[in-house]
């Protein structure tokens, strides 16, 4: 039986540990959110935590869309949480070309203007300041991202 062209894929290993792909198009960004939202609800994890971790999907969703296949894809991203007391795992999967985000990323100089601040960086840079053990992997052919966020219960 096939598959409609567009729709997410969901497998739940055991009931702390949940992974999906989505295609790469900013129109499955709405269930990449409701997906997040189910696992943080399921879990017991706090309103605060679980939008923390959807902007910083949707931060990570939208720039492999924009810079990595340069337009929407229907190409797999995979999204695999696992839960655990005071924190979710998520590894961040896609199969743009080889790309890590994280090199060079620096705050902004507070000293210039934002008229005179180079554009782009600063959701990268949001990504790495809001998640813990950040690390980038190109791993089989896919860009790998790992982090954990804290998310009390």
């Amino acid at each position: 039986m096939s598959r409609p062209r567009g729709r997410a894929r969901e497998s739940v290993d055991t009931d702390r540990s949940h992974t999906r792909s989505f295609p790469a198009r900013m129109s499955a960004l709405r269930e990449v959110a409701a997906f997040i939202a189910e696992m943080c609800a399921a879990a017991g994890f706090v309103r605060g935590a679980c939008l923390k971790l959807t902007l910083l999907v949707e931060e990570l969703f939208a720039n492999t869309i924009t810079h990595g296949y340069k337009q929407d894809s229907e190409a797999p991203v995979r999204l695999a949480f696992e839960v655990r007391a005071g924190r979710i795992a998520l590894t961040y999967e896609d199969t743009a070309p080889p790309y890590d985000p994280f090199v060079g990323v620096t705050p902004p100089d507070a000293a210039t203007t934002v008229e005179d601040r180079l554009v782009g960086g600063l959701g990268i840079l949001l990504v790495s300041s809001m998640a813990k053990d950040v690390e980038y992997r190109r791993v089989d052919g896919k860009n790998r991202i790992a982090l954990v966020v804290t998310a009390p219960e």
